[in-house]
């Protein structure tokens, strides 16, 4: 079994990959299952008809959340499409921070009935964005991480709207200060392991570490395989695709590495429930 669950369309700001094109691709690397899961990070940026004043750098595109009304028939269409050929799901990618949760409960309550699964995301805390590093500016490298956390576990306390976190230690690689030793995270790293437990929630093995050159896999084997010891099971994979290039990569390398790590199976989501697959030997 060969599922992408983390894929950008040209309904994320920062794509520009027509979703049916994406599908066309998938099947023909003869993957199984995908799952779209554009971006939606309020604070940041508005939703799509609002004004906006800042634009992609590479694509010149709005920065702006997803159009709901367009993407959700667009999944459907493309999903009649490719039926029978691929798995399709709808998903999306929820950048949230503790200020703007409210803002997601509205969207689920107006269109969770077409959800089939949520990625949790931290992007960005008090609205500072950590890919241009105006979040890492005034902060050392335990503050950069810790506060980081700390807002990974805020949002969790107050949220519960998500299937799997994405990229757990995203934070790793925008940290301008080098790798940081696990053990200076751990006891924070844990406590967002064993809230994903008690919820019931999956975390994501993200395969962009590899096209990233990170020195570990996203999250990193520490995490994994502290999840695995305090009896985390859940785990989806993603590419992280925002471009041909990226589609389905390392899936196949992810799987056997999870196994390495212990782990039998990673799951998929079909209307926010899980189904669980064997991890490939």
């Amino acid at each position: 079994m060969l599922a992408d669950f983390h894929v950008h369309t040209e309904f994320s700001d920062d794509s520009v990959y027509p979703m049916e094109q994406v599908a066309a691709d998938a099947f023909r690397l003869n993957l199984d299952a995908l799952c779209f899961c554009d971006h939606v990070d309020y604070g940041v940026k508005p939703d799509a008809g609002e004004p906006c004043d800042r634009f992609d750098p590479d694509n010149g595109k709005p920065v702006t959340n997803v159009d709901y009304a367009r993407y959700f028939p667009e999944v459907e269409r493309v999903r009649a499409l490719f039926d029978g050929r691929l798995t399709i799901r709808a998903g999306l990618e929820l950048g949230v921070q503790r200020h703007t949760v409210a803002r997601y409960e509205a969207v689920l309550d107006h269109w969770g009935d077409r959800l089939d699964f949520c990625l949790l995301s931290i992007h960005q805390v008090e609205d500072r964005e950590f890919w241009n590093g105006d979040y890492q500016k005034g902060r050392d490298q335990d503050a950069v991480h810790r506060d980081y956390y700390d807002e990974m576990l805020a949002v969790m306390d107050a949220f519960d709207g998500y299937d799997s976190v994405a990229h757990l230690d995203l934070m790793r690689r925008y940290d301008p200060f080098g790798p940081v030793p696990f053990e200076r995270v751990r006891d924070q790293v844990a406590a967002v392991l064993e809230h994903v437990i008690a919820h019931g929630k999956a975390i994501e093995l993200n395969t962009s570490s590899w096209r990233y050159g990170l020195d570990d896999t996203m999250p990193s084997s520490d995490v994994f395989r502290l999840y695995r010891d305090l009896g985390g099971t859940l785990l989806t994979l993603g590419s992280d695709s925002h471009r041909p290039s990226h589609l389905g990569s390392y899936l196949r390398v992810g799987q056997r590495m999870l196994r390495d790590l212990g782990f039998t199976e990673f799951v998929t989501y079909e209307r926010r429930v899980p189904t669980a697959h064997p991890l490939a030997f």
